[in-house]
């Protein structure tokens, strides 16, 4: 009975494995298309490539500032992004323009 449980639990897990992939190929954005997002819209207040040092808005954090803080995940960007901050404009972007500005934004780690 213990082997028929174990296999049970074997094939379970690879199904949830195999529904997961395709979730986790589109979580990642297309980092490309994330710094055409981030020149025309970012660019206004952020420093948004390496190499870049002063922000056109002081209190604007560079890109590759924020993907160096400790802990950075694409889950918390995509929060950090979905949250209003008082200093940042209430910029709207589309779920898969988010991806490519998060997938950027960690492409700089």
């Amino acid at each position: 009975m213990n082997g028929h449980i174990s296999a049970a639990v074997a094939a379970a897990l690879l199904l949830v494995l195999g529904a997961m992939s395709p979730l986790a190929a589109q979580d990642f954005g297309d980092v490309a298309g994330g710094r055409n997002i981030a020149t025309t819209i970012c660019a206004a207040c952020h420093v948004i490539a390496k190499g870049q040092f002063q922000s056109p808005e002081g209190g604007a954090p560079a890109f590759a500032r924020i993907a160096a803080t400790p802990g950075m995940t694409s889950i918390a960007l995509t929060a950090l992004l979905l949250t209003s901050h008082r200093q940042m404009p209430n910029i709207i972007l589309q779920p898969d323009e988010r991806r490519d500005v998060v997938a950027y934004i960690l492409s700089l780690q």
